[in-house]
């Protein structure tokens, strides 16, 4: 291993553990190997198709409230 993936792999050990885990599968696929596909939660699938539907209806945030989310967070 070299000295630059050994900081590397030193550094990540102070992340969280979700970040951990992502750095993991992205570097297991950077070597080739096959990452399973990420399997979303019953909430988060329906989160999803929720927000797909408000999609295909046109429901669109407006650019005013765009401007306060962005204001809201110091944007």
């Amino acid at each position: 291993m070299t000295k630059l993936l050994e900081q590397a792999v030193e550094a990540a050990r102070a992340l969280p553990p979700e970040m951990q885990d992502a750095l993991a599968r992205m570097l297991l696929q950077f070597a080739g190997e096959d990452q399973p596909v990420i399997q979303l939660t019953a909430e988060e699938e329906s989160s999803f198709e929720a927000s797909l539907a408000q999609a295909d209806r046109g429901e669109f945030a407006t650019d005013e409230q765009i401007r306060a989310i962005w204001a809201k967070h110091g944007l």
